[in-house]
Order: structure tokens, then sequence, then C-alpha cells
């Protein structure tokens, strides 16, 4: 990724953006940027961001303009367009364009949210935003306090979802989202749509459409030379990018596979003979918990929100790897958000059978985290905050029990694209990826590959028992039979052993310690009968969420 960032409005927008720690690369009046700047020739727009445009000969052919970046392009967009400029732009953003005729500025990201951007501010102080919420931290006016709401969604999804950041007073830009300002009224350019074309046709013909979307998704995504990599889990959606990979790329693919030492379950055996059928180069990664306690802050540091994805550590230690022997790295993030992977088998049994809970209630639920531990894990302090705040789930209800899908499959995956997708996976990936150099790609979640899945017919992508059943269909003649139909298991990540056995002295130290940053949030009393009992079900993934926060906290401040 890209680093970037600007002021807009205030008394001095350069001064203010030097006390955020950036020198400007261009300053005029009202507004000042850092990074990589672009301008029009005849002074129309200055832009500066983080841009990968996947349709930029399309764009070049439309805007007549041959050669152009596609930063340049993203800008002659918004000129043209206006705030309707991202519907036009295919891939991954996050971007600024100024506007000096109008006197406006315009904020973008992609639609899928492979790129973020942030902001902050009032009319009376001017706005900020950048890459990366760290330097909105400094000299913009806000507190630096946690935001309790991001706090508590955070420990009850795992990631904090929608506008809200951990930092009270700091906003993500949401994806598919243009903000001007000074108006600071979001427009909504592109999100997924139900539209279900040919709903009679046969699962082989929707398959066969979505294969010539995904070969191209893969095609445009490799590097004009040289090696690739892929990392590879040898579940279906990684298997499929690995094949796909090896047919188009036009130097060696490399595939990283990893696991957790000797005694523990792994998927090595898939992941192995999907390279060997591939024919890549294939690197396997071995990543005992001691590893993982000694490069925790570090990849935590990296990383702009918390996320209690235990994999992030070893995400990060594998990229170090790929970016030994490539600068590109794809992987299969996106096809359970967008197909019907096995996280949605709980709200569709609440859906067919029905129980105690709301809809909404039943959502939070299914994460299988802290939703239920609330009341005794937070502070009475913390939950007299919240009190006034809105309630857990404010921002999936309105899409769950509606959003303008009729087909409640849809409705779970478009929940699943907008937040875990963007404020999770895409989020992880960008910083992790980075961190070590690398350019992250995820072909499934290509914005035309997202759309077919919402043009798809549900009982297609959930066919009975089979999930993802037209992805799996699209993809059957490039790998073995089995490793396209074999139940999906996800990465098994051993928690609840290591906070049995080799990370329970570590979490101990660092979560019941006097001076625990989560002190004031987390009731230690709780904290101590957790550590204490570490073989209740489902205890690791929630010790995992604490201890993450807990490091994240120290390593930001």
């Amino acid at each position: 990724m890209t680093a970037f960032a600007g002021v807009f409005g205030g008394s001095d927008p350069a001064a203010a953006l030097r006390r955020r720690g950036f020198d400007p690369a261009w300053s005029e009046g009202e507004a000042a940027f850092a990074g990589s700047i672009e301008r029009a020739p005849d002074g129309g727009w200055i832009a500066c961001g983080d841009v990968v445009v996947d349709n930029a000969d399309e764009l070049r052919s439309m805007l007549g303009l041959p050669g152009a970046s596609p930063l340049t392009l993203l800008a002659e967009l918004v000129r043209a367009h206006g705030p309707d400029a991202g519907r036009h732009a295919l891939g991954m953003y996050a971007a600024a364009v100024w506007l000096p005729a109008e006197r406006r500025l315009w904020l973008l990201r992609d639609g899928a949210g492979a790129r973020t951007l942030y902001w902050t501010g009032d009319e009376s102080r001017g706005w900020s935003f950048a890459s990366s919420p760290r330097p909105l931290r400094r000299g913009t006016g806000v507190s630096g306090d946690l935001d309790l709401v991001a706090l508590r969604d955070y420990l009850t999804c795992a990631f904090v979802p929608g506008e809200r950041t951990m930092w009270r007073g700091i906003s993500e830009l949401r994806p598919g989202t243009a903000l001007p300002l000074p108006d600071v009224r979001p427009h909504e350019f592109w999100e997924p749509t139900e539209r279900i074309d040919d709903a009679d046709a046969p699962l082989e013909v929707h398959a066969a459409r979505l294969r010539e979307l995904i070969d191209e998704a893969v095609r445009v995504r490799l590097p004009a030379s040289g090696p690739v990599g892929v990392y590879l889990s040898g579940g279906v959606d990684s298997s499929l990018v690995t094949a796909l990979a090896a047919r188009m790329a036009p130097g060696p693919v490399h595939t990283f596979s990893l696991h957790f030492g000797g005694g523990y379950a792994n998927e090595l055996e898939w992941s192995s003979r999907v390279a060997r059928h591939c024919g890549t180069r294939h690197h396997v990664l071995d990543f005992p918990a001691s590893i993982i306690q000694k490069h925790l802050s570090e990849s935590l540091a990296v990383l702009d929100d918390p996320i209690g994805d235990p994999l992030t550590t070893p995400n990060l230690l594998i990229g170090r790897a790929a970016a030994a022997v490539t600068g590109t790295i794809l992987n299969g993030e996106g096809g359970d958000p967008s197909f019907g992977g096995p996280k949605n088998t709980p709200m569709l049994l609440h859906a067919l059978y029905g129980g105690a809970d709301d809809l909404t209630t039943a959502y939070l639920r299914s994460f299988g985290k802290c939703w239920d531990d609330l009341p005794s894990l937070l502070t009475d302090d913390v939950q007299a905050t919240l009190r006034d705040e809105p309630p857990a789930g404010w921002w999936f209800a309105p899409r769950l029990v509606d959003g303008g899908m009729r087909h409640f499959l849809n409705r779970l995956l478009d929940v699943n694209v907008r937040f875990k997708g963007a404020d999770h996976i895409l989020t992880k990936v960008a910083n992790l990826t980075a961190a070590n150099g690398l350019v992250g790609r995820s072909p499934l979640a290509d914005r035309r590959v997202i759309e077919a899945s919402f043009a798809i017919p549900p009982e297609h992508k959930l066919a009975g028992t089979v999930e993802k059943a037209v992805l799996k269909a699209a993809v059957a003649d490039l790998l073995p039979a089995e490793v396209v139909h074999r139940p999906k298991s996800g990465m098994l990540v051993p928690v609840q052993a290591w906070f049995q056995n080799e990370l329970r002295p570590y979490a101990r130290a660092m979560l019941l310690d006097r001076n625990a940053r989560t002190r004031p949030y987390f009731d230690p009393r709780t904290v101590k009968e957790w550590l204490d009992t570490p073989k209740v079900p489902r205890r690791g993934v929630k010790i995992w969420l604490l201890l993450t926060m807990e490091v994240w906290l120290r390593a930001n401040e």
C-alpha cells in the first residue's frame, strides 16, 4: 500500500499536516497533501492516493488518455462524473481528489474495500484524512480515547464493523463511497444488488458465466512478468486461484502453506496435493506457538484496528517468506463471503426453525465470540457508557431484515461482503502484505465476481447441503474432485491448546498485569476466571480476542 494523508480547511493545512508527521508534497490555500501526488495538465484537479485499476485500458480508451496512470484515470473520472466516478473504476483504491474550480475535495474508496481511508474533523478545525488512522490521532483535536462501541463490537465480531474505528472521533470511509468535503454527505456509488438473471437456467449455465469472470479476475491480478505467489490452504478457494495462476502466469508460481507443529491438526495433505497437481514451487512453513508469541506485537502493530483472527501473525510471517521470491501474492479470500460458506449455517437454521432470539441477536451469537459474555466481561463503567450508545448489531440489522434483497441467503452474503469482507478480510490482507512490501490481490473479491454472485439464484450457491455449489461447478475441471468437494475445515489454529500449554504464561502475564491497557475495560475477575479454566469450549478463541486487544493497545501507544 502507498501511504498518503491530507488536510482540507483550517487556518494552515500545511502546518497541520506537518503536525501529523508528514511533509506536504503539495499545498495551496485550503488544502495540503502528502504522498505521491498527480496534477491535471490544465490545473483542473490535484490527487493523491493508493490506486490500482483493473480496467485501466478500458478507461484510457473511454477518457481518451492513452498511457494515463491509475490515479490520473480516477481523478479524471471524478472530474467527469463526480460522486459516481467509482462506478466506472474497477480495482482497489483509496484516493483524494481536489477540484479547485469547485473548491471541493472528494474522498473515494473502492467497492469491495480492498484499500482503506480514514478521516476526522469539522467545519471549524478543518478535515484530515489518511490511509491509516495513526496520523489522525496527532494534532487533529481527536481525544485519543478508545471508542467503547467499537470495543464492544470487536469483542462480538473479532473486528470493528462499520464506519467507527477503535479511536473515538476517527471514521473509516465505507466501501463503495465517495465523501465530498466540506459537504460531508457520503454518496454510495456501489453496493451488492440482488438481480437474479435466468432464474430457471441450470447450475451449469451460471457456472460457465462465473468461470469467465473468475478467469479474468485472476488474469488482471497477475504481474506482467516474473514470479507470482499464492497463499494455498488446500481449500477450494485458494486452490482454484492456484490452478488458474499456474495456467496463466508469465513466470513461476510459488505456493505457500503453513502449519503449527507436529502435534496439531493441519491441512498440508490437501495443499501439497494441489501444489503437485498444479506444478507449483511449494513452500511449507512451521509456526509453533513460540514464534507466534515472538511476532504477535509486530503483526498487530501494522493493523489499523485490532483483528482477533489467530491467523494474523502467521499471515505476516508467510508474507515475509513470499516477499523473498515475488512482489505479488494472490489469495482465495472472498469465496465464502460471496458464495455462501459454512459461517452462514447458524443463521440459515435460525431462519428455518426460529428460536427465542430476534434476527440481529442470532446473528451476533453466530460469530461465536464474546456476545453472551459482555455483561460479565466489560467493567461497570464501560457498560454504563454503552447504555446511551447505539445497540450492538446497529450496522447489520437493516441489511439483515431487508436491505433491498428478497432472498435471506443473499442478505447474509451482503452483510458478509460489506462488513466481514471489507472490515476484516481485505483490510487484514492489505496491511499485512504491505508490511512486507508485497501487493496482495484477492481475485474472488473482484467487484464483477461479487456482482455475479447476487445474479445467481440462491439455490445454486447453497444447493441442499452443498456450500458454494456454483463456484465449485465453475472450477471442477481445474482440480481433483476430492479437493473441490471436500468439506471446508478452515485453518486449524490451535488457540484452545495454546492457552492450556505454550501461551498460558504469556497470556496471564499480559492480561493480569496491574498496568494492563485493557484493565479499565475488562473486569479482571472474569479475565482471571477465563485464564484459570482454558479448557472450557471456545474459551481459547475468547482469550485470543482479549490478548489481541491488549497487545494491539500496547503496540499503538
